[in-house]
């Protein structure tokens, strides 16, 4: 009997840090054959070329090119297409029982809707969450669409599937992927961490991450310069350790990247990284104050070290939340009063008791066991599930 060939597709580096205990989970089981796909912003140099990440621990099937040097609108379409061209060869090439396929990107959007036309099932993981800033959220509930088997991180995620029409029986409620990361690596001593990053810890610290709304690419820019003032000010009061992770290919990436350089240009233990890898980035939520900014790790995973995140703006708004994360509009005033609150004695006590709404670390291993046993005979053919909406709508 011939193995299951399970593709894993990751674009960017914080898919794959959400993907690898799940290839790891593939690559140990005898029953299974294990392809991965890099490509997006993993072979892009200007994004520190994230794919040799992959390739300390796996080996890479195939590499697909797809990013143009604009991040303009027109240029990420003309990369959706390019996208679509080169995993219509791959997957003719590869010929997979199954792709596997992470949140909402256009890269990743690109790749289902070949596979789909290939005729090729596909496995949607984070599906259901809601992004109410990002075209991000029409691309996430789209790829739901032209998926076969859902993997969700919460309960509330797999009715939003189920919602869209598609079966419980393939709505698979699993928990958090980033939760494996937790569990599963050795994280740093504080002494370890300062040597790999080259940085030393002050009496605040805080870990960075701002990508563009894109929705709102316009005030992109300016978002972030009120948040670099708030962080001019607080480092005025006292010497911070600032750690900012560089934005991603989205719209104005490029800009948001170049104001990090500018400010750690003029700013003492302020340092910034095109990636951490995993085992950095985690290892320095031990040891800071607060996660800033918008990115999902913030909400997925910063709760499980019981630390407090400010959400700036509307890019994870919709996301469910752990009552450590304080939200805020993404203008100076209320960031700045966000940064008052990381004060308040009752909000600090109540840090302790923090519950991370993702659950706890098992993702990977219940992913890879459906994976390996759901029965793929004509799962091409899906049935829209209705939801009886007749006593809801007659109110």
């Amino acid at each position: 009997m011939s193995k299951r060939k399970i593709c894993i597709v990751s674009a960017t580096r914080a898919e794959w840090y959400l993907l690898r205990n799940l290839c790891h989970e593939i690559q140990n089981d005898k029953d299974l054959s294990l392809q991965i796909i890099a490509t997006g912003a993993h072979l892009s140099p200007e994004f520190g070329l994230t794919y040799k990440e992959i390739e300390k621990e796996f080996k890479i099937t195939k590499k697909v090119e797809m990013l143009l040097s604009s991040d303009s609108e027109i240029g990420i379409c003309k990369s959706m297409g390019l996208t679509q061209i080169s995993f219509a060869e791959a997957l003719n090439e590869l010929k997979p029982d199954i792709i596997v396929v992470l949140g909402d990107r256009y890269e990743i959007f690109s790749c289902v809707a070949s596979a789909m036309i290939c005729k090729i099932p596909v496995a949607h993981l984070h599906g259901g969450e809601a992004t109410w800033g990002l075209i991000d959220e029409a691309i996430r509930h789209s790829i739901t669409k032209m998926s076969h088997l859902h993997f969700v991180a919460t309960k509330e995620y797999q009715k939003r599937v189920i919602q869209l029409g598609e079966s419980p029986l393939r709505v698979f409620n699993v928990g958090g992927f980033g939760l494996d990361n937790i569990a599963n690596l050795k994280l740093l001593s504080k002494d370890e961490l300062q040597k790999a990053l080259n940085f030393t810890f002050e009496k605040r610290n805080f870990l960075i991450t701002f990508h563009p709304v894109t929705l709102e690419y316009q005030s992109s820019q300016k978002q972030f310069q009120d948040l670099l003032k708030v962080l001019d000010l607080e480092y005025k009061k006292e010497n911070l350790g600032l750690i900012f992770t560089k934005s991603n290919a989205d719209t104005n990436g490029r800009i948001i990247n170049e104001m990090i350089d500018d400010f750690c240009s003029c700013h003492k233990n302020c340092i910034a990284f095109v990636s951490m890898g995993a085992l950095n980035y985690l290892s320095s939520m031990q040891f800071i104050n607060a996660v800033v900014g918008n990115s999902s790790s913030a909400l997925c995973e910063a709760p499980s070290f019981k630390i407090a995140s400010i959400n700036i703006g509307d890019r994870q708004k919709g996301r469910i939340k752990a009552k450590s994360v304080i939200d805020c509009e993404a203008n100076f005033k209320s960031i700045e009063e966000a940064f008052k609150k990381l004060n308040d004695k009752n909000f600090i006590k109540e840090l302790k008791n923090t519950e991370n709404p993702y659950g706890k670390a098992g993702a990977a291993k219940k992913t890879k066991e459906i994976l390996k046993n759901f029965n793929l005979e004509n799962i091409l053919k899906k049935e829209f599930f209705d939801i009886d909406f007749s006593t809801e709508f007659e109110k």
